[in-house]
C-alpha cells in the first residue's frame, strides 16, 4: 500500500514539474502586435491610416506601457498597478498631449472590460511559434470578438490590458468588427529580455497636460 502511495506521489510531482516547465510566466518583456484594418469601403477612410501600424507593449512587474504607432501618429499608455495611476500620451499632427489618470479614472476608463467572459473552444493554430487556442469573448454590451491565446504563456501583470484580464493565457491574435470595419491584431514579436525602468517614467515636460475629467469634457464638447 505504501509503495502505491509513493508511486502516486511521484506521478503527481512529475505532472506538476511538467506543467511548470511547459508554462512560462511573463513578469517582464516586450510584445509587438501588427495591425491590419479592413474598412469595407473602396474610398479612403481615416481608419486606413491605422493599417500597417503596430502596438508594442512593455511589461516590468506591475508596470506596463503600450505604444501604438501608425501613419496617424503615436499614442502611449503608461500604468503603475501598485498606485493605480497612469498617463495617456497623444502625439498627432505635431501636437503633444498628456492625460493624467488617477486609480479611480483608470477603473472608470476600463469598466466596460470588467465583465468580459470567454467561451473557450478546441480550435487551435500556431502564432509566433506558440500553440494557440481559440476563444470567443462576450462583452456586457452583447458584442462578441474572437481571440487566439497561448495557454503556455501567462502574464503576471493582469492590468497590462484590461480586455484580457480573465483570459487563461496570452492573447496572440484578436479580431473584432465595428460597423463595416474589421480590426485584427497579431503578435509578431515577443522578447523576454529585461526592460529599462525609464520606459515607465511619466514625462515631466514637453506636453500639454490635462486631467482625465478635463479630457472627457473636451470630448463631449467636440473640441
Amino acid at each position: 500500500m505504501k509503495i502505491a502511495h509513493k508511486v502516486v506521489l511521484m506521478l503527481a510531482l512529475q505532472m506538476v514539474a511538467f506543467f511548470s516547465f511547459a508554462q512560462k510566466t511573463i513578469s517582464e518583456g516586450t510584445l509587438q502586435y501588427d495591425i491590419v484594418i479592413q474598412t469595407g469601403n473602396k474610398e479612403p477612410q481615416m481608419a486606413d491610416a491605422l493599417d500597417g501600424g503596430t502596438v508594442t507593449i512593455y511589461i516590468k512587474g506591475g508596470q506596463s506601457r503600450s505604444d501604438m504607432v501608425s501613419a496617424l501618429g503615436k499614442e502611449t499608455t503608461i500604468h503603475e498597478s501598485k498606485t493605480g495611476a497612469g498617463v495617456i500620451l497623444k502625439e498627432y499632427s505635431g501636437q503633444k498631449l498628456m492625460i493624467t489618470l488617477t486609480k479611480d479614472n483608470w477603473d472608470v476608463k476600463n469598466k466596460s472590460y470588467n465583465d468580459i467572459s470567454f467561451e473557450l473552444g478546441n480550435e487551435t493554430t500556431t502564432i509566433a511559434g506558440y500553440s494557440c487556442k481559440k476563444a470567443v469573448a462576450k462583452m456586457p454590451s452583447g458584442k462578441f470578438f474572437t481571440v487566439y491565446y497561448a495557454p503556455d504563456l501567462l502574464v503576471t501583470n493582469k492590468d497590462y490590458n484590461a480586455t484580457f484580464k480573465n483570459l487563461p493565457g496570452l492573447a496572440m491574435q484578436y479580431e473584432y468588427e465595428s460597423g463595416s470595419m474589421k480590426y485584427k491584431y497579431t503578435l509578431s514579436k515577443i522578447n523576454f529580455e529585461p526592460v529599462s525602468a525609464s520606459k515607465f517614467d511619466f514625462p515631466k515636460s514637453g506636453y500639454r497636460v490635462m486631467t482625465y475629467e478635463e479630457n472627457q469634457q473636451m470630448r463631449k464638447g467636440g473640441q
